[in-house]
């Protein structure tokens, strides 16, 4: 070989080995990019692509635009932790016995009592986290948790590499700093949470841009306390409309602040060139919460069309906005009407990063992609919910499944089937049962045979039952949490 030859060889070769150092991120960037924004407590019309005659949030709207809407998109449960722990893990609540918000609600003369339920998110469950960080992705959990009292069972235990904020607490004691939240640093005086868990994120993301990274975040807005920004608060205080089914100007303050964080983070995602690499879900762990029965009292926002809210197993308790982003794959404002849920997170996120579910363990989700991306069937007979409990806002234990526009709710007091066609019924206003007793019958079955397959737990007979104190409840002994990192400064 010529002498010229060997050092042009050479040069090529140490070029090689100066330059692979900066290819290695670009090639581990391939990986799609996975933002969970998970609302609390945000109800199905509570953004305005989905119906919101008051509440203004331009940002969420964009997404529709960008990605696809899912108008019969639901939560795995009518409250929080049950349906974080679905999200987390691909696994229907009554499968992982974590039925109700920890600690839940204690009724101690009703008809029934719940079963012995799980408190918890057992370490021992494969969280989507974990999945990813196996992908190489950098993940973060940043805003509420809510899945067990203990710290082993924070995120930093369940696959996240940075946790913010994540801890026992179901929602924040206070909006603005000091904030008193374990992991969680307090900011100024007067710092706003949701403004800061966003600042949070976007650390994040400009820290972790040059590898595959997973943001999980799960605001504590819009849940109680009902706090915001005075300014926002006067500025929808100007802007009531009397006839509208929104009116409440705090809580519209509140959706606002979520909206602008999504803002802020799909920003930085254009400002750092990574919105084509990022696959984006927004939605919701259940229903909006609706108290009283006038605007004018202490209504905290409506459902309307649909029936109740949190807590309740009709439609305003459990359908959620739902909306999918991932530019270049998932058609721009698209619409699908398939049911999908929760669990359904887990399998689609693995996918995205390049795990077939399958090889994933025992889920009951399926993944999203067919639908998505057009390419593939998605086939579901039907979707079902489990809620051995009572809840502060009324709902009494009950079961539920939906299956192509019908829905059949069992109610455990009493034994008494509802049968609803939500086609033509979207706000479960006529009880179709007796008019349809072989579908009712029919579906009773297969709910009584999913229970059965997913060992779900079912309440018993309370012998300490009182009708005359039935009504009366509260919530368990306070909580005694040794964190060692629990002092904020």
């Amino acid at each position: 070989m010529p002498h010229s030859l060997k050092i042009i060889i050479r040069c090529f070769c140490l070029g090689l080995v100066y330059l692979l150092p900066g290819l290695l991120p670009a090639a581990a960037q391939q990986k799609p990019n996975i933002i969970l924004f998970l609302v609390d407590d945000m109800g199905w019309t509570d953004v305005g692509c989905f119906g919101s005659d008051f509440y203004k949030t331009p940002n969420i709207d964009k997404l529709a635009r960008q990605g696809m809407k899912f108008t019969n998109g639901y939560a795995a449960c009518t409250v929080c932790s049950p349906s974080r722990a679905s999200i987390l893990t691909g696994k229907y609540p009554a499968r992982l016995h974590l039925t109700d918000w920890i600690e839940g609600h204690y009724k101690p003369y009703a008809k029934l009592l719940p079963p012995a339920w799980t408190q918890y998110l057992p370490l021992a469950e494969v969280t989507v986290a974990e999945i990813l960080k196996k992908q190489g992705y950098a993940t973060a959990s940043i805003g509420k948790w809510h899945l067990g009292d203990d710290v082993k069972y924070y995120p930093e235990h369940q696959g996240f590499d940075l946790n913010i904020a994540g801890t026992y607490q179901g929602q924040p004691p206070q909006y603005f700093s000091p904030y008193n939240i374990p992991r969680l640093k307090n900011g100024p005086a007067g710092e706003f949470l949701t403004e800061r868990l966003t600042d949070e994120a976007l650390k994040f993301i400009k820290d972790k841009k040059e590898v595959p990274f997973f943001l999980y975040m799960p605001f504590f807005a819009v849940h109680t306390p009902l706090q915001a920004r005075e300014a926002d608060i006067q500025a929808f205080k100007a802007k009531i409309n009397p006839l509208a089914n929104h009116q409440n100007p705090v809580y519209a303050a509140m959706v606002k602040s979520v909206d602008e964080s999504v803002g802020r983070i799909m920003a930085l995602l254009a400002e750092q060139k990574l919105s084509e690499n990022t696959f984006v879900i927004f939605t919701s762990d259940n229903g909006g919460l609706v108290r009283g029965q006038n605007f004018q009292k202490n209504r905290i926002t409506s459902n309307a069309p649909l029936r109740a809210g949190k807590g309740s197993n009709y439609e305003g308790g459990i359908r959620v906005p739902t909306i999918a982003v991932w530019p270049g794959k998932i058609r721009a404002s698209s619409v699908s009407a398939v049911p999908v849920i929760g669990t359904d997170l887990f399998p689609t996120f693995a996918e995205v990063a390049g795990v077939h579910s399958k090889s994933t363990g025992l889920i009951d989700g399926q993944s999203l992609l067919p639908l998505l991306t057009g390419k593939g069937t998605f086939n579901r007979m039907a979707l079902y919910w489990h809620y051995p409990h009572y809840h502060t806002e009324g709902a009494t234990p009950h079961s539920a499944i939906r299956q192509g526009d019908w829905k059949l709710i069992h109610f455990y007091e009493t034994g008494k089937k509802e049968l609803y066609n939500l086609k033509n019924d979207i706000g479960e206003e006529t009880e179709l049962q007796e008019n349809e007793p072989q579908l009712t019958a029919q579906l009773y079955t297969k709910l009584e045979n999913w229970r059965k397959k997913v060992g779900a737990q079912d309440p018993i007979l309370n012998p300490d039952y009182d009708h005359n104190r039935e009504k009366q409840g509260g919530a368990r002994a306070p909580r005694v949490v040794q964190d060692p990192f629990a002092i904020n400064n």
